[in-house]
């Protein structure tokens, strides 16, 4: 295949993805047109039909890529120290806000979360009984947080969240 065509099919995917992005902080997914995405790029329907089935095609694929973005940076993580971890965690939330707004917007099913577990770690602490409300309680909880972190700007430092988590796991284990 032709290198400038698959170096013009990235840019334009990356546009479509960047004015969806800026469309989102703006409006609820079912407001977003392909007209509209067109429109701002400056791309032609057929250059987003190219590329993706319709806007939730490209949402799930926005997500997705968000997921991968997440999962990349914690992939060295110490599970030993849940403090650091939590820090590392809310200083890339906070230098990356748009990031994780954009994929709160988008995890319209709730389906999707943001969380590192350390599911070892809760089967010791919790005998290995009910791991799997432990997980969801803990999944549910620590992305409500991140949520309600985000709505209020980050106006706490992470160093603050991340002593939040400490908290809540004080006295276990």
């Amino acid at each position: 295949m032709n290198t400038a065509n698959n170096k013009r099919r990235r840019e334009s995917i990356e546009k479509i993805e960047k004015v969806f992005i800026e469309l989102l902080q703006k409006k609820d997914i079912k407001e977003i047109s392909v007209s509209d995405i067109c429109k701002i790029s400056e791309l032609n329907r057929s250059t987003f039909y190219a590329n993706f089935l319709d806007i939730y095609d490209l949402a799930d694929k926005t997500r997705k890529k968000l997921e991968d973005d997440f999962s990349e940076l914690f992939a060295d993580y110490d599970y030993s120290n849940e403090h650091t971890g939590a820090l590392k965690m809310f200083t890339h939330i906070k230098e990356n806000q748009l990031f994780y707004k954009t994929y709160f917007k988008l995890c319209y099913d709730s389906n999707h979360m943001i969380t590192i577990y350390d599911k070892k770690r809760a089967e010791t602490e919790f005998n290995n009984k009910n791991i799997k409300y432990h997980i969801e309680f803990f999944r549910n909880g620590i992305n409500a947080i991140i949520k309600m972190w985000l709505e209020g700007g980050c106006e706490e430092s992470p160093e603050e969240m991340a002593e939040v988590i400490k908290l809540e796991y004080k006295g276990r284990g």
